[in-house]
């Protein structure tokens, strides 16, 4: 039996369109039966965040990451266009209006799937980042084991 073959993707962007892509190439890749992981660092654990808040213990510069980074998938901005937060609405509507996936529906999709969702600890630790903020269902890892996947992968992709 041969072994299945895998795609890495980090994501280290916080904007809408990029987690778009991403998920879109994830959810891809396991349809082809690929092993896939995502790799949520920096910017790009808003995706995991959940929409309301969750009460925990901060320090003052913790509470004030948390305070200005986007809350959860439906909170991201885009990359360009973003026109005041009027850009991700936009999208939205034309990604509605054309039947495409919303980020919240590709994430879920990916989990269904078993499209492996890790968060960076040592990201989580400089921005103060919580297990209890994100959504449940995702593994929590450091970057050995990230590159432990990547070196396998035949596809590792920078988003």
């Amino acid at each position: 039996m041969s072994q299945k073959e895998k795609t890495t993707i980090v994501l280290f962007s916080g904007d809408l369109d990029k987690a778009i892509a991403a998920f879109i190439i994830a959810n891809g890749a396991a349809a082809y039966d690929h092993e896939v992981t995502i790799f949520f660092t920096f910017w790009g654990l808003n995706t995991l965040r959940k929409d309301s808040p969750v009460p925990v213990k901060k320090g003052f510069l913790e509470n004030m990451f948390g305070k200005r980074m986007p809350r959860g998938a439906n909170k991201l901005g885009l990359s360009r266009m973003n026109m005041a937060g009027i850009g991700p609405k936009i999208i939205k509507h034309v990604m509605k209006k054309h039947n495409a996936l919303s980020l919240p529906q590709l994430i879920e999709l990916a989990q269904e799937q078993g499209v492996k969702l890790v968060a960076c600890t040592m990201t989580m630790d400089l921005l103060g980042l919580r297990k209890e903020e994100l959504i449940d269902g995702i593994d929590y890892a450091g970057v050995a084991a990230y590159l432990g996947d990547a070196a396998e992968a035949k596809v590792n992709l920078f988003i």
